[in-house]
């Protein structure tokens, strides 16, 4: 019998690449839930290919026209954010892909490792918001999550078969995005067009922006501290502008341990859906004679402060990776609408995490409280 799947987010990048793993697999696949916000020309689309049993969708203009078109195809079609939710709290899936974006993603997660659902978490933000909640909660349950992220995928298939004590440190790769080179004096003036313009891999605007700033490598640090269990001095930043080394692993030895291939997200979306399985697939696939030279740098913490920030969050721990990664939602949206530059995002960012009323172990509710405090502070800033 196949794998029952629910995708959240199927509408963005992650959900899209999903989306065609499922199609490929379709033996081992069955997709029996999908939910976008607000993209109800394709999430009809997605619909009438894989016949889920329900979709949701945020928007509200948006929920009319796919309640409309899809109302007599005996598709159960839930709205807004408690859709959402609702779909991601049922315990009759196997797994759920949670490609959603940003701090809105943590909730669902949350959800379904409460009901007992295995995640594929694309969701960065989820372990960075509420690391501490999920975890128990997993305890409680029993669910695993299955890391998408092409760099938390490579460390997990690396780890995979070692003796965790013999492992020295995590190693992360980035590609430093297109401003690796830029001269720092310039960075004031960085358009969004140039920011969203990536020279390796094919996003969504947040995390193309995310990976301009580094933010996206200093969540990555938090998100595997959580994920691996590994203290942060124990996690290193690479950075490798080819993107052909996803991660490492260094091991007490001497050795190294990586996982390489081509910067394609259906090959970690797939290996998360299809665990503990590399089942064929048709993408490009590895060729050693074309990929060129492979090249390693320091990462430049003065040119990208964001990942002293994600560091330092991890130093204070709390509510300051929450702080952070909410600042960060909120001032890159800002950049997006073309409101604040691209230097003031690590500059909110700090002020946010150092001046907010810091919790040690907040609860649901305190997150959703510093979210609103956050949301103002950021929106005012001017």
């Amino acid at each position: 019998m196949p794998k029952q799947i629910s995708i959240l987010g199927s509408t963005g990048s992650i959900g899209v690449n999903a989306l065609k793993v499922a199609d490929h697999l379709v033996d081992e696949l069955e997709v029996v839930y999908l939910s976008a916000y607000s993209n109800s020309i394709l999430l009809i689309e997605q619909a009438k290919k894989f016949n889920p049993r329900a979709v949701a969708i945020v928007d509200p203009n948006a929920y009319q026209k796919v309640k409309k078109t899809l109302g007599t195809k005996n598709i159960e079609i839930l709205e807004g954010r408690e859709g959402v939710l609702e779909l991601a709290s049922r315990s009759d899936v196997d797994i759920m892909l949670n490609g959603l974006v940003g701090a809105a993603g943590m909730e669902p997660t949350l959800n379904a490792v409460s009901a007992g659902v295995d995640v594929a978490l694309s969701n960065k933000e989820s372990l960075v918001m509420a690391g501490e909640i999920i975890q128990s909660a997993m305890k409680r349950s029993g669910a695993k999550l299955f890391p998408v992220d092409s760099e938390h995928s490579a460390i997990w298939q690396c780890i995979k078969g070692e003796n965790i004590n013999d492992i020295r440190s995590l190693i992360l790769t980035g590609s430093g995005g297109p401003f690796r080179n830029r001269p720092l004096d310039t960075f004031h003036d960085i358009s969004v067009e140039e920011a969203l313009n990536h020279p390796n891999w094919d996003m969504g605007k947040k995390i193309t922006i995310d990976s301009a700033t580094m933010m996206n490598k200093g969540l990555e640090v938090i998100e595997a501290f959580w994920l691996f269990d590994f203290r942060y001095d124990k996690i290193k930043i690479v950075i490798h502008p080819q993107s052909i080394i996803h991660s490492m692993i260094e091991l007490k030895d001497g050795a190294v341990k990586a996982q390489l291939g081509v910067p394609d997200m259906k090959l970690p979306i797939q290996y998360a859906l299809t665990y503990q399985r590399h089942l064929s697939a048709p993408w490009e696939q590895m060729d050693f004679f074309t990929c060129g030279d492979l090249t390693f740098q320091e990462p430049d913490f003065e040119r990208f402060p964001c990942i002293s920030l994600a560091f330092e969050s991890l130093k204070n721990m709390g509510t300051a990776p929450a702080a952070l990664n909410l600042s960060n939602d909120y001032t890159v949206q800002r950049f997006l609408d073309k409101e604040i530059k691209f230097t003031d995002i690590p500059r909110i960012n700090e002020m946010v995490m150092n001046s907010h009323n810091w919790i040690e172990h907040p609860t649901l509710e305190d997150l959703k409280e510093l979210d609103r405090w956050v949301y103002k502070t950021v929106i005012n800033f001017h």
